[in-house]
């Protein structure tokens, strides 16, 4: 018997869906239909491929609420941060279907030959394996690119929201995207392991927990090809002594509670100084006792719950053990179901739980630094290199920072955010390859070299 799959709701716990695994046969049929389709795809030009993502863009905007409302069903994001999601689902749309041409163009290289030149081809049929925290954007944000890029696609999405992969399928087929060229498959991990051994498959791209980002990037190796690997984050907010202390709070908050603290480019640490570390610990401790948190569906709540109940258990868990090995509780700590309250932790050292692993949740850690060498030195302490963000008012001594800093972006007096227009991925177990902007668009290709003598 197929297993079944139910998507609940982590809010009221009600079912809001059953799906059943697809049986071998049925996935290799799939896989068929991506490779088939793939070179009639990729045949179309960057305009006409365009013209169906920009109608793609058109019909997410027409029908955002009821999006919206299936992605708060299935995994307790707020309706506000929903529509908003939908809608930048649309923007990357637009995007891609703007500039992915000239992103993709070949570059000329001066060379003693007549002509020299490297192409971008596509790999062919990309196998994603996307997470439950952003149901459409991470969806959007991988598939866009590599379609655009003459590539087609099969999605295995989290079981908790496959009714969101099922709904952006038929987003697709809509708006009159060919037969095969983005399909949402149900299936578990060990039929995602046949998948990356075939030879149709011509990448895998993954968002998710180390772990399993250790395990596919192994699989597929032994199979020589490519992987992108976007995974955990524990990233820094340094805060020094000139830093606009209510802005630097408030975008703290922002950063950490956003979609619960289910996001893995939000600041967790909050690396302080010394001198300024009680004016802005009291100021976020204001900010975040001030989060109403319950209903997702109602539109004056700022916090939902957890998305399944063994993430709040797993989260609860680490803010005790924490507390055990010396940090100070100010505020939340508690847990009922899938919610769990906004949480302060102060006096963290770097050898607690919360500093050492990601927190996937509504919890902030402070640790305080005396010197900028310092707060490099915390920052840089730490097993991954997803983003970092630094507060001053002195730009010069911002850059530098930055510099130092061992991640793959740094945003300076601004929220760390995915932006189509900038490349986002990390370094050291936060993962490899880069998504977005133009670099995003060539991990879906293979550059060719022309010459001519």
């Amino acid at each position: 018997m197929p297993s079944v799959f139910q998507s609940i709701n982590p809010f009221t716990q009600l079912v809001v869906g059953e799906y059943f695994e697809s049986s071998v046969a049925e996935l290799n049929a799939r896989l068929d239909m991506a490779s088939h389709a793939q070179s009639d795809w990729v045949a179309l030009s960057f305009a006409d491929r365009g013209a169906l993502f920009n109608k793609l863009a058109a019909y997410l905007r027409e029908h955002q609420e009821e999006l919206a409302q299936l992605m708060t069903a299935e995994m307790g994001k707020i309706i506000a941060e929903a529509r908003a999601e939908v809608g930048k689902c649309a923007a990357q749309c637009e995007y891609y279907a703007q500039h992915a041409e000239a992103l993709l163009q070949a570059t000329e290289v001066k060379t003693e030959a007549q002509i020299s030149q490297v192409a971008y081809d596509p790999v062919g049929v990309v196998l994603a394996i996307m997470p439950w925290n952003f149901p459409y954007w991470q969806v959007f944000r991988y598939a866009v690119p590599a379609l655009m890029a003459g590539n087609t696609t099969l999605l295995k999405h989290a079981p908790n929201v496959f009714g969101c992969a099922l709904a952006v399928e038929k987003a697709f087929r809509a708006v009159g995207f060919p037969e095969g060229v983005f399909q949402a498959i149900i299936a578990d991990v060990p039929a995602l392991s046949n998948l990356v051994k075939d030879d149709r498959v011509g990448m895998v791209t993954l968002t998710g927990s180390e772990k399993a980002g250790a395990a596919v990037a192994a699989l597929a190796g032994a199979h020589i090809k490519k992987s992108v690997l976007e995974l955990g984050g524990n990233d820094a907010l340094i805060v020094l002594p000139d830093a606009n202390l209510d802005q630097a709070a408030a975008a703290a908050v922002q950063s950490r509670m956003m979609n619960a603290g289910q996001v893995c480019i939000a600041a967790k640490r909050f690396l302080v100084h010394e001198a300024v570390k009680p004016a802005f610990t009291e100021k976020i401790l204001a900010l975040i006792q001030q989060l109403p948190q319950g209903d997702p569906l109602d539109p004056t709540i700022k916090m939902g719950p957890l998305a399944r109940p063994d993430l709040a258990q797993n989260l609860n868990r680490q803010v005790k053990t924490a507390l055990e090995q010396g940090a100070k509780l100010l505020c939340g700590g508690q847990v009922q179901a899938c919610n769990y309250t906004p949480t302060l932790l102060d006096e963290v050292k770097p050898d607690n739980i919360v500093f050492r692993e990601e927190t996937f949740g509504p919890v902030a850690a402070i640790t305080t630094f005396s010197s900028e060498k310092e707060a490099i030195q915390l920052a840089n302490d730490s097993r991954y290199g997803l983003s970092a963000a630094i507060w001053t008012q002195d730009l010069n001594k911002a850059q530098a920072l930055a510099q130092a800093l061992q991640v793959g972006s740094v945003f300076v007096n601004a929220v760390v955010r995915s932006d189509s227009r900038l490349p986002i991925g990390g370094v050291k177990k936060s993962g490899y390859g880069r998504e977005l902007a133009e670099d995003g668009i060539k991990e879906f290709c293979t550059p060719k070299t022309f010459y001519i003598a």
